[in-house]
């Protein structure tokens, strides 16, 4: 019966312990630098390189340049907006949301402003 009640006490502590523990996230490491984001897109593997420099972002996707504003609305959450969109579709804003963060990399998910499909990614710092 002691041992149960003993057994019973360490793991209630441990639950206790880890329910409590929230990973710390450094965003403003990331408002600028030198970027990575690799997806999946039509089964195939496809990675843009990006650099954030104040209110801009510059991303490099298939030898195309391309720029978007960057708004913060918080440490960790922004608004893109392309600068030059080409159609409807890149007119809308995407909301970007900083989950976690590494030394290098953070987790994000992001969605177009309004839509309720939220996607997941993970982007690498390179410089």
């Amino acid at each position: 019966m002691i041992l149960y009640k003993n057994s019973f006490l360490t793991i209630l502590l441990i639950i206790t312990l880890t329910s409590c523990y929230k990973q710390e996230k450094n965003c403003t490491d990331f408002k600028t630098g030198k970027f990575e984001f690799s997806q999946e897109i039509d089964g195939k593997k496809q990675t843009s390189t990006f650099e954030r420099i104040g209110k801009f972002q510059i991303e490099t996707y298939n030898g195309k340049i391309d720029t978007a504003t960057v708004r913060w609305v918080n440490d960790c959450e922004f608004i893109l907006q392309k600068t030059k969109p080409k159609n409807i579709q890149e007119k809308k804003a995407i909301s970007m949301k900083i989950l976690t963060t590494t030394a290098k990399t953070y987790t994000f998910e992001y969605s177009f402003v309004g839509d309720t499909k939220i996607q997941r990614g993970i982007v690498t710092k390179i410089d």
